[in-house]
């Protein structure tokens, strides 16, 4: 294990502060944790360091940072994870020091607690032990043969998972996604509401091992979950999960060469002139032929927070087809550099993403310079649509996996711009239970990755194919509303939340809304003259104080004569009338469509 490997953990949020590659590639031999002022005495080469900077104070000496972080380097730590609770984020002087005695640098969120780290770090470390050729596996041999032939013959995750713990005594286990889905649970283990699950992924209880899959994401990930410490040995359960992590291959290879019938469905919606033979001949290649009502939602992840404390976060790309409950899809991975001299290289990058996840890992090693820190890497515009709209997809997806498979049938798959879109088949009354469930479920896969703004839109149910291309307008419509309600956080919302004529004016095209604004506030918006900013302003806030003269002065601390000549100046300049309220109605829309 290397220490680069705890940042691709996503349940553990970890972000990259300083390190460069070879920093990042250092092996991890062991974890401590200590708050000494020198701990240099008690620590062995190759650890990581966890510390809750308890030592440190904005008020102590200076060199305290120094001493700490060079007694970590002449000890041979190979890195240091510093908690941000106590100071509320890594202080300067512990960056700076771990800079001049070049000892990588991570972060660990309040959230995160240092058991889970260690946690982490341990049970990797007996699944590369049990990955070494060797004649000693931890599952008995007629149990491995047992579960290999189930395997080859095709048994589901729900009878592998049941199987691989039988011989244990079934003790309660879940295979859990990010989202608290439950995806198989062994034998005795009762049923966990999604919410609860979720918890205790996130909790300090218990035992939890992520299932590795070829590229997933935190959304669609597997993690086996154990209630109770100590019920089954760290190396039984790191075999059951890589076995868990073959079948979970293996379906994501065949949901992949379903991947054409999502994106011919995804080409048939959006034509210019929908064909509706067409259309039905690509929800019968998805398997939603026999459908008697459809629902469409569109989705979108914009990276925020979230990917400013952790800029070596790796983004997905080429995962178009979904299908089945929503898991699954061929993936690829791209990188690419900014700010390093590389822009031919980032440029070839950019057309390898569009190329797809082949060409694209070839173009990765010239796009990123191997010295390059990964703090300093970051996606191009074209590259970084491509892979929200794929990381879109999978909370999407995810989101759907909640719906109860009998009932609904779907397929996911990614548009242009950064968005995703599904097409849910169901029964003719079951329109309210999907907007419910997904309700349910949207702030749950948001959690999975709460420093990004997920939104998604649901159109209104349709009973004929025909129908389909006015239910994808309808919930892009929809989705522009979510994004206007709670732009840096989570919003599902239909087309029943377009309850004001904020919400509705978000739904227009952004070029439309630009030139309405143009058209009705055109003169108050010229570059040249500073008091037309002041006039905007006092227009605004007379529209906001429902034209009231006395308010809107005591707003902007005005005099009321002062308000009545900048309204006026408002009228002559825009030809509106505000004493009338489609003028007023003109004045707020073009407002709102800044």
């Amino acid at each position: 294990m290397q220490v680069d490997h705890l940042l691709r953990l996503d349940r553990l949020g970890l972000a990259l502060v300083w390190g460069d590659r070879a920093l990042l590639g250092q092996e991890v031999g062991g974890v401590t944790a200590t708050d000494l002022e020198d701990p240099a005495r008690f620590l062995e080469a190759g650890e990581i360091v966890l510390s809750g900077l308890l030592w440190w104070s904005r008020e102590g000496d200076p060199a305290e940072a120094d001493r700490f972080v060079s007694g970590l380097s002449a000890a041979g730590a190979v890195a240091l994870l510093a908690g941000e609770e106590t100071h509320g984020g890594v202080p300067d002087e512990v960056v700076d020091a771990c800079r001049r005695h070049r000892v990588a640098l991570l972060a660990v969120p309040a959230h995160t607690s240092f058991r889970a780290v260690t946690e982490a770090v341990c049970l990797r470390q007996w699944g590369e032990l049990s990955r070494r050729p060797t004649d000693h596996y931890a599952l008995p041999e007629n149990v491995r043969a047992d579960l290999g032939r189930a395997l080859e013959h095709g048994a589901s995750i729900a009878e592998l998972t049941d199987r691989a713990f039988a011989h244990l005594g079934t003790p309660d286990c879940h295979l859990l996604t990010g989202s608290g889905r439950t995806v198989a649970r062994a034998g005795g283990a009762a049923p966990l509401p999604a919410r609860r699950a979720a918890e205790l992924l996130r909790g300090t209880r218990g035992t939890t091992v992520r299932v590795e899959a070829d590229d997933d994401t935190a959304f669609d990930a597997w993690h086996l979950h154990l209630p109770e410490e100590g019920q089954v040995p760290p190396r039984v359960l790191q075999e059951i999960a890589e076995l868990l992590g073959r079948h979970r291959r293996r379906e994501d290879r065949r949901r992949a060469a379903r991947a054409t019938a999502s994106a011919e469905l995804l080409a048939a919606l959006g034509a210019p002139y929908p064909d509706a033979h067409r259309i039905r001949g690509a929800l019968t290649a998805c398997g939603l032929g026999d459908g008697r009502a459809y629902t469409l939602v569109a989705a979108s992840l914009e990276p925020g927070a979230g990917l400013g404390r952790a800029p070596g976060r790796t983004w997905r790309t080429g995962r178009t087809g979904r299908g089945e409950g929503g898991e699954g899809g061929e993936r690829g991975r791209a990188e690419a550099a900014a700010g390093h001299g590389g822009v031919e290289a980032a440029a070839q990058l950019v057309e390898a993403v569009a190329a797809g996840a082949t060409a694209a890992a070839d173009a990765l090693s010239d796009a990123v310079p191997s010295d390059t820190a990964l703090s300093d890497t970051a996606l191009s515009g074209t590259a970084l649509s491509a892979a929200t709209a794929s990381e879109a997809a999978a909370a999407l997806a995810e989101a759907l996996g909640h719906l109860p498979p009998a009932a609904f049938t779907s397929v996911v798959a990614e548009c242009p711009g950064g968005e995703a879109m599904a097409v849910v088949a169901h029964g003719e009354g079951a329109a309210a239970e999907l907007r419910a469930v997904l309700g349910e479920a949207w702030p749950l896969v948001h959690a999975c990755r709460p420093g990004d703004a997920l939104h998604a839109g649901v159109g209104e149910p349709v009973t004929g194919p025909d129908a389909l291309d006015t239910a994808l307008a309808q919930a892009r419509y929809a989705l522009a509303a979510a994004r206007a309600a709670a732009p840096s956080g989570q919003r599902l919302a239909g087309l029943d939340d377009l309850r004001g004529l904020d919400s509705l004016v978000a739904g227009i095209p952004a070029a439309v809304r630009e030139v309405y604004r143009a058209t009705v506030l055109g003169p108050l918006l010229g570059p040249g003259r500073a008091s037309h900013a002041t006039l905007l302003e006092t227009l605004e806030v007379f529209l906001a104080h429902n034209c009231s003269w006395a308010r809107t002065a005591e707003a902007l601390h005005l005099h009321v004569n002062t308000v009545h000549y900048r309204i006026e100046r408002v009228e002559a300049l825009t030809g509106r009338d505000l004493s009338r309220l489609d003028h007023k109605l003109d004045l707020r829309a073009a407002l709102l469509c800044r």
